[in-house]
């Protein structure tokens, strides 16, 4: 059996020798394919996997918030819940605005294996200077504990998450807002909220592009926030950072489910984002495989013209024994082998493009960025099995043409 695949294995090697232009042809397709398939790829995976690592890193995982999903009862509909009621010209009860109780939904964040919980109080403020205001939403943290839960820290251009402690009232603002108010590190800035006013001094500067962040947005510490806005001892968020992020929304619907507190998973935040993901990556597969498909043609074509070339020799082939599947095999063979040593010189191909890419800098806010790009052994894998199984496609195509050919007409056509 091994030595009569080797014979048809050879009849395919002597084919293709002889045919040599088209045979350079076909497989300058395939990896002309496969090259470009890697290279559009890696840039996309990897700038998808980029962009979802920032989603994920800039804030926490989790956010439990001083907001409910849905009103509480009122007393009537719950007294009779089985009944027609309808209630009107009711007054809800104005409540104060924080999480009651927060220590024990603090607690029960930190009992999630490996989980870190950051509480913050958010609100606020107006900067002025010298007639100018802005308005600012300052986020009130416990440094120490906030380095820990998100990647601040990297995105500041100058000073440190810690210097809101050694420092008093230093305040963190972006590049943006400073240069709209003509201030840089270290100088002091008057900030306003509803309750009181007080100098603040600038301790550190965010980079410039940060839409997490937000150009509006400044950090202050916890108690210096519950001090400005007139809230001591109130806190109304809760980030949350867990080992696992995909595990985000289990565990926040866990904690909403036990305190009713709003809890937002980095998944359901960023929603939006990860739609326009999935259509974006439906658009580039369907490009890339557009390639390859392409590059197939030169298959067909080869095997094609090989098939012509040979009517002869295969109703030869035929009258002397050899059935309809040794035939197909040769000729499927043949495409085959155009697609495995093109799949090899694609995958040459697609490195070498992906060398020039990931040296490319790129100005962005300010700083020279490398393109992000995926070089994951699975990509290769896959451009490998996409090419190999269009091009058996391809040579299936006339090679079963070939086969179901009678030999007594070509013969007697020949004659």
């Amino acid at each position: 059996m091994i030595g009569r695949l080797g014979f048809l294995t050879g009849i395919a090697l002597r084919h293709l020798s002889k045919r040599r232009r088209q045979t350079l042809v076909a497989v300058s397709g395939v990896a002309v394919g496969v090259g470009f398939f890697l290279a559009v790829s890696a840039m996309m995976i990897g700038s998808q996997t980029d962009f979802v690592r920032q989603l994920i890193d800039v804030a926490p995982h989790i956010i439990v918030s001083d907001e409910v999903r849905s009103p509480t009862p009122q007393p009537g509909t719950r007294v009779y819940a089985n009944g027609a009621v309808q209630l009107h010209g009711y007054k809800v009860r104005t409540e104060a605005r924080g999480i009651k109780d927060w220590q024990a939904v603090l607690a029960a964040a930190n009992a999630v294996p490996g989980a870190v919980a950051s509480p913050s109080l958010t609100g606020g403020v107006t900067l002025r200077l010298g007639g100018h205001d802005e308005a600012l939403a300052i986020v009130g943290v416990d440094p120490e504990i906030e380095s820990r839960v998100s990647d601040i820290e990297d995105k500041l251009r100058a000073g440190n998450l810690r210097d809101l402690e050694t420092v008093q009232g230093g305040i963190i603002i972006g590049e943006e807002m400073a240069q709209r108010l003509g201030i840089g590190m270290g100088d002091i800035v008057a900030a306003t909220s509803a309750s009181r006013s007080r100098s603040m001094r600038v301790v550190g500067l965010f980079k410039r592009g940060n839409s997490q962040l937000g150009s509006s947005s400044g950090y202050v510490l916890l108690r210096e926030a519950q001090s400005m806005l007139g809230r001591p001892f109130v806190i109304n968020r809760i980030g949350l950072r867990i080992p696992d992020p995909y595990q985000a929304e289990d565990v926040a619907a866990r904690l909403e489910q036990r305190f009713g507190y709003k809890a937002e998973s980095w998944q359901e935040r960023s929603a939006d984002f990860l739609s326009l993901l999935v259509t974006r990556n439906v658009i580039m597969y369907s490009v890339v495989s557009a390639i390859l498909l392409v590059a197939s043609f030169g298959i067909y074509t080869v095997v094609s013209n090989s098939v012509a070339d040979k009517r002869r020799d295969i109703a030869i082939l035929r009258s002397i024994g050899f059935s309809e599947g040794d035939l197909q095999f040769i000729f499927v063979t043949e495409g085959l082998m155009l697609a495995v040593i093109g799949v090899f010189c694609g995958w040459a191909l697609g490195y070498g493009l992906m060398e020039i890419l990931g040296s490319l800098n790129f100005p962005i806010a300010g700083e020279n960025q490398h393109v992000p790009l995926d070089r994951s052994p699975r990509q290769y894998a896959v451009a490998a099995a996409a090419s190999l199984f269009a091009g058996a496609i391809a040579a299936w195509l006339p090679a079963r043409k070939a086969s179901r050919v009678d030999p007594v007409d070509i013969l007697r056509g020949a004659v």
